[in-house]
This record gives C-alpha cells, structure tokens and sequence, in this order.
C-alpha cells in the first residue's frame, strides 16, 4: 500500500507499510481512547480498594459507562493527539487499496461493522499479547479474547455488534463465535480462522481443511485433439457477458483421462490455477464446511475449482448460502449424477480415448527409454492398448519395466473399474486347446484380427462419417452347453491380450422397469475406459425378443429391450454373447451383430481329439497311446460335449489316484457313469459291457 508523501511528524511512528501493521495500531489506539475514558471518570482518586469497588457499583447503578456519554467526551476532543492518530490511521486504511485487507474486503463485501470486528480478531490474532489489553478493556481476567461487546464498544458501536448467521465473516467461516459459559453471545469470544491469518499475512500454502482433499493441477501439454481454445473461449466469453454468474464445465470420461489436465489448460489459457477437491475423500459431516472453505481459498486465491465427484458425491447438497467462484469443473463418469448449480451456466466436455499416434507420443513422453531400447514392442503397446494418459503414466512410472510389464500394469489398474459388475475370468486356453469346426474356427480368427486391427481402422475419417454408431464389436456364440462358448470368449481375449470380464446378471438384471437397461450402462460406460472383453452369458436374460402388447406392462418390457439394444450397439468396445437359447433373442439384436456364431456339439472326430488332448493334460502323454482303443471306442458311441468329456477325465483321474493306480479305461468309465447321473440316467450291464469289451 502507499502512504501520504507529506505525513507529518506527529505520525511518523505510524507503520504504515503493512495494513496488519496498521491494525494493530488502529487498535491500540482505540484502546488507549477507550481506557482513557474509563480512567478518567470511573476510578476513584485516592484508588483504595473500597472506593474503586463502591465507585464499580456506582457505575452499573448508574449506566454511567453509557456509549452515547463516551461519544460525546470523545467529540469534546480531551487528547486531540490522540484523536488525530486515530483518524489519520482510519485514513490510512480506507486509501488502502491494494492490500490482502483490502481485497478480503472488497470480496466479501463486508461493511464497516464487520471490519471493525475483523480488526479486533486480526490484532490478536497478529500478536497475542493483546490477549491481556482485551482482558483488561473487558474488566475480567477470564475473558483475553475478542468479542462483540469488545468490539462494539472499542469502535463506538453502541453496547454490542449486531451478529446474525448472515453476516459474510460468519457465512464464510471466516470468525468463528465460541460457545459461552455466560450464556450471551455477545460475551463469547470470537477467533479468526487461521487460513485467514496466514494468508493476509502472505501466506499461500492450502487452506488446512483442504489438506488432504485438494491438490494443485499442473496444466502438462495436452494432447493433439484436445479443443483447449474452444472451452476456454466459451469460458472466457461467459465470464465477460455475466462476471456473477458460474460458470460450470463437466469433465466427462473415465478415470486416468486426462480430465484434470484439461481442465488445467483450460484454467492456464484463464490466467488462473486449478484446485481439484478429492470429494470422495471428504466425509459427510464435514461437506458442507470443506465446500465453503474451497469456495473461500478459490476466492482469495482466484483459482479455479475441480470437483472430483462420485455417484455418492454428487448428492450432496452444494451450499447457496455463499457464492460459488465464477470457474467450477465437475469430474465425473458419464452416468454419474451431478450436483445442482442454481443459475450455472453449464458445458459438457466428453474426452475420448487418445488416438494410437496420440498414444505413441504418450509413451515417448513417459517411457523414453523403453521406447528407445525396444521401439517395436512399445509401439505394439501404444497400437493394442486402447490407454487412457493416465494409466499410460502409471505403468510409466514402474522402475526398468518391460513393455510386457507395462502392459500388465495397465490391464491390472483397469480391473477396479467394474466393481462388483463383473468377474475377471482367467484366459488360460490356446487356439489349439478350442476343437471347433474350420467354419467356426475361420469365423473367430476373423473376430481376432478385427479386434486388433479395428483401433486404427475407426480412426480414419471416412470410416467414421460411414459409421457413426456401430463400431463395437460383438459376436454371439449359441449352442448347447458345453460346446465351447466360453472357452472361445477365453481363447479370445488371450490372443488379443486383453483381460476377460464375465457380467454378473444377477447385478444388471432388475424386475423394475428401466432398471436392467440403466444397469448395463453403467457397465458399458465402465468398460469404455478398460481394455476389456465384455462377456454376458445367458445373453438371452438381457436381449430376449419382444412380445405382443397386450398391457403396459408389456409396453414397458418392450421399451426396456430396446433401451438395452440400443446400449449395446453404442458401446465401442469388444462383446461376446453366449446363448442356449437363440430362439429366445430378439430377431432386431441378431440383425445388427455381424458375426453369429453356432456351436454344435462335436462330431465322433473332434470328440476323439478332445478325449486325447484332455487325458494327455490330466494324465501323462502316454496315456491316450495307451488307452488309443478304447478312447476311440467313447467317442464314437458317446455324444458328449467337451465340457462333459473334461468332468469325465478329471473324475476318471481322482479314482485312479484313490486307487494308487494309473488312469485306466475302468477309471474312464467310472467317470462317464458320474456324468451320466448329472441327466438322471446311468450306465446300465449292456452299456458297460460294449464299452469294456
């Protein structure tokens, strides 16, 4: 602040160079007014206990301690050194534009009763000794602290300040009124919020009920097709047409996007920080008081605010008892609700997943040098991982980490994602270990090389305008149990490399209406942001065909199948399907899958390598040799699925093991008749006499 160049001699002690400084003069200076006029008429003159006491008696009696008494000898001018000191750091004070004191001024709109009180809470706060002076204007040793009648009576404000919860320093938490013993809360005593002292003293560390909720973003370079300018135009031009009004942009996309780092770029372009608040990490009890301390440092910090909300979050009430900073960014998923802004102008800002080139350079940036050692692998990475930055910087950040490595990393952070939607299921089985026909066999290769090759194919333009929806990719797999649908899913997601979630039906599925269709949503939306293959078993529980409207329970059923299509076709990632019902899928689902693949049950050939492959596996390699005769015997008269043929072996093998004995063909037997019981039948004396001759 600036001071008058021709301040006079009289004044010269003044600090005038700091306002808090200045405060503390200003109230030392009422002060020593104030004891002045108590000294000079309510202390007796020879000062013996008795008549002080008999002279304090007096005085309450009397109201002789009356402000307008005190107004008038003050204007009666008795010590006009002391008079002009007072006014001339009042003075001082008001020109004092360009302070920390000022500012808080000017944004708060506080009035000159809330000053005078900030002043006497700001002095004991800037030094404690004060404690005595406040104890002694008080005429009680108990009471070292600021309070309203103190205040009041300090600077000439009648008996008491007229506190109520809607004066700014108390609605920003800025003076906190204690608790009294004494009932009136004009005596209780009053204390500044420590933020607020350590930052009108230069302080800018983070406000204390922040600490551990809120972080500074740094704006890092963002990527190539980040629209940075248009959100900052839009934000810019907002705040010019309507400065009072919020403005709100929501930063949608799942974890490790690069959201905050967005939102960081937007705020750099504004000339301002960004604050992003953990929401989640803030308990219930004290939202509403950590939401008015942000909105307080956002204010006296001019920085931007971040929300980082969850589904639980964003219920919560958003305090319109105190004004919101004109910047507010809401993170959140795409199906999360959002809290409610009133009168907020509002943005949705998608962000998709980064392009395989904007990928490259995302680990060029992180892993420089991985991807100068092993170029080919690293780019690999960068061409089959669909990473958010994010992740990207995570697995980056792994000590001499393989490609491999990082890429396990990055598959293992997305499995948090799903929750309890889904189940990882393991992806232990080759192609080899899958005996399907060649038509089924050629289809899933064809799957497989769309699932890697498609990432770079729906980047071009043109393939994009061609297809603005359906760029997922879906497969459904009918047929009986046990014929292999799952172990294609797992055969699969191991050749592209990506993990394999099973979804839980028992999570999507609801008998409300609209219930199902918002349930898949929620995990599509999920998945959108994993490298994942989806796997929905019994997909006829989910996609079943429509039925004649005969009530509106009805209706509502219909309307629910084709929400729940219209999902699924929007969805961008890899889906399998499986099915024992075809005949029960809704013909409409069938039409927009492009590969629909049946499963029969295996022919008398592939049966016989299923029965070799599983009992050289389970057995020893010399087994199937051994038992070759016989194998081709089961095979040829057992029409068994390969999942039954599994079960068969491996009971086959616990009786050989009981038995102290290698696996023979009784075992094998012994095994079918198990499985057989399964369907409530069992080998009868003719069966198992033609199987065992």
């Amino acid at each position: 602040m600036t001071t008058d160049s021709r301040t006079s001699a009289p004044f010269a002690s003044i600090d005038a160079t700091s306002s808090i400084g200045l405060v503390m003069l200003r109230v030392r200076l009422y002060a020593r007014r104030r004891l002045a006029w108590l000294s000079s008429h309510f202390v007796s003159s020879n000062g013996s206990l008795h008549d002080v006491r008999a002279s304090e008696i007096n005085r309450l009696l009397t109201d002789a301690d009356d402000p307008l008494e005190e107004a008038r000898w003050i204007a009666s001018n008795p010590d006009p050194d002391l008079n002009a000191r007072i006014e001339y750091t009042d003075t001082l004070l008001t020109r004092d534009q360009d302070s920390r004191l000022a500012q808080l001024t000017r944004v708060f709109a506080l009035d000159s009763t809330d000053i005078d009180v900030l002043h006497v809470c700001l002095a004991a706060a800037a030094d404690p000794s004060l404690g005595r002076l406040y104890a002694y204007l008080h005429d009680d040793a108990s009471r070292p602290t600021p309070t309203l009648t103190l205040a009041a009576r300090l600077f000439g404000r009648g008996r008491s300040v007229n506190w109520s919860a809607e004066n700014p320093l108390q609605r920003w938490r800025m003076v906190t009124l204690n608790e009294t013993l004494h009932g009136a809360h004009e005596l209780a005593s009053l204390t500044l919020d420590p933020a607020i002292t350590t930052w009108l003293m230069g302080n800018d560390e983070l406000d204390g009920h922040l600490l551990g909720h809120g972080r500074l973003i740094t704006p890092f370079d963002p990527l190539p097709d980040w629209d940075i300018e248009s959100a900052a135009r839009f934000t810019a031009q907002a705040l010019s047409d309507e400065p009072m009004r919020t403005v709100v942009l929501h930063m949608i996309a799942p974890p490790g996007s690069g959201r905050r780092t967005f939102a960081a770029n937007i705020c750099r372009q504004l000339g301002m920080p960004l604050l992003a608040i953990d929401a989640a990490a803030i308990p219930d009890h004290e939202w509403e008081t950590t939401f008015i301390h942000a909105q307080r440092h956002a204010f006296l910090h001019r920085c931007a605010l971040a929300w980082a909300m969850t589904p639980a979050t964003a219920a919560r009430r958003w305090s319109n008892e105190i004004a919101h900073f004109p910047v507010q960014f809401i993170i959140r998923d795409m199906l999360d609700p959002t809290p409610t802004l009133d009168d907020a102008l509002e943005s949705w800002i998608m962000l998709s997943t980064p392009t395989t080139d904007a990928r490259w350079r995302l680990w060029q940036q992180y892993a420089p040098a991985a991807c100068a050692a092993q170029p080919n692998a690293m780019y690999e990475l960068a061409y089959r991982l669909n990473a958010r930055p994010g992740a990207i910087a995570d697995a980056a950040r792994i000590p001499s980490a393989a490609p491999a490595t990082m890429a396990a990393a990055i598959r293992s952070a997305g499995r948090e994602l799903l929750g309890g939607l889904a189940q990882p299921l393991e992806c232990p089985f080759t192609p080899d270990d899958l005996i399907v026909s060649d038509g089924v066999r050629a289809a899933l290769d064809d799957f497989v090389f769309e699932a890697r090759d498609r990432g770079a194919f729906w980047e071009q333009p043109e393939a994009r305008r061609l297809f603005p929806q359906g760029r997922g990719l879906a497969a459904l797999f009918a047929g009986s149990p046990g014929t292999g649908k799952t172990m294609a899913a797992q055969v699969i997601a191991a050749q592209v490399g990506l993990d394999l979630f099973r979804i839980d039906l028992s999570q999507v599925v609801s008998k409300y209406v609209g219930e199902t269709a918002h349930n898949l949503q929620r995990v599509l939306s999920r998945a959108a942001g994993m490298d994942v293959v989806l796997f929905f078993d019994e997909a006829d529980a989910l996609f079943a065909r429509r039925t004649e409207v005969k009530d509106a329970h009805d209706r509502f059923a219909n309307t629910d199948t084709d929400h729940l299509l219209q999902a699924l076709e929007s969805y961008g990632g890899i889906a399998l399907l499986a099915t024992n019902r075809k005949a029960n899928i809704d013909p409409a689902f069938l039409r927009r899958l492009r590969y629909v693949l049946e499963f029969p049950k295996p022919d008398a050939a592939q049966r016989w390598h299923i029965w070799v492959r599983v009992i050289a596996g389970l057995a020893d390699e010399d087994a199937p040799r051994r038992l070759d005769k016989f194998i081709r015997h089961l095979a040829a008269d057992q029409e068994l699925t390969g999942a039954q043929i599994k079960y068969v072996v491996l009971s086959a093998m616990f009786a050989a093991r009981r038995d102290g004995a290698v696996l023979s063909q009784a075992h094998l037997i012994r095994g079918l008749d198990r499985e057989m019981s399964k369907e409530g039948r069992s080998l009868n004396e003719r069966e198992r006499t033609r199987l065992e001759g």
